[in-house]
């Protein structure tokens, strides 16, 4: 069967004009274009509006969606895609809720709580379009997965190495180690260790591993963690200089 390119934006929603912005970009093609000007629609197109359409709703970028499209599904498949996908994100979800509930609970109870505890059910989301963006969407679910399969007291292990790493960095950052010297080498070992847990085990390459420094020195929200945008280029040239020695 096909349909016309009015029927598939009524049925999907979308616009013509963003089929034809679909087609431009090399994400979706008609099945056909009659003479007059018009795109028609078969079964495998419909399964790839179907696709993107549930790859957008998980938040993925037109040009991720787009690198993929050469791994062509059938509708049921893309189905069976996105329903899995979904059910990674509910347990994902389900493990913020009960970070919330638990803070709820206790701050009710006028229990005594850290910052970090307070936030423990939000931060994670901070930076998961860059993680995405720049690393794939594996690394963020990696550790997602990771975190969401900790105890309580995992956890709570896991949130003080994090803060330990990082505090080791910008102490010798304010402190003006030298960025090619022992002690910032040190530290910068330890954050690469520390990075590759948080990634589910995936090391960090060369590339990616710049690509993280580079971004803690450019992108303020990552640089006040470490004192600002000075030290944070301090971190970042200790990590170029560590980068060489260890994984190229």
């Amino acid at each position: 069967m096909e349909w016309p390119i009015r029927d598939v934006a009524r049925a999907t929603g979308l616009s013509s004009r963003a089929l034809r912005h679909y087609e431009q970009i090399g994400l979706l093609h008609p099945s056909r274009t009659a003479a007059n000007g018009y795109r028609f629609y078969g079964d495998a197109e419909i399964a790839q509006i179907y696709r993107i359409l549930s790859l957008r709703a998980l938040g993925l970028p037109l040009e991720t969606i787009r690198q993929t499209a050469d791994d062509e599904l059938a509708l049921p498949d893309a189905m069976e895609s996105h329903l899995a996908l979904l059910k990674e994100s509910l347990e994902m979800l389900t493990s913020k809720i009960a970070n919330v509930e638990r803070t709820l609970n206790a701050l009710r109870k006028c229990a005594s709580m850290s910052i970090d505890d307070v936030f423990s059910g939000s931060h994670g989301d901070s930076h998961e379009s860059e993680v995405r963006n720049r690393w794939g969407n594996a690394a963020w679910e990696h550790s997602a997965r990771r975190r969401a399969s900790m105890s309580d007291a995992e956890l709570a292990r896991d949130d003080k190495t994090s803060r330990d790493v990082n505090a080791s960095l910008r102490r010798a950052a304010e402190e003006g180690a030298d960025p090619s010297g022992t002690r910032f080498q040190a530290a910068v070992t330890a954050h690469h260790q520390w990075v590759t847990e948080q990634w589910g085990g995936r090391s960090p390459t060369a590339e990616s591993y710049a690509g993280l420094a580079a971004m803690y020195a450019a992108d303020p929200r990552f640089a006040v963690v470490y004192g600002g945008e000075e030290m944070a280029t301090s971190i970042r040239d200790a990590i170029l200089v560590w980068i060489p020695e260890n994984l190229e």
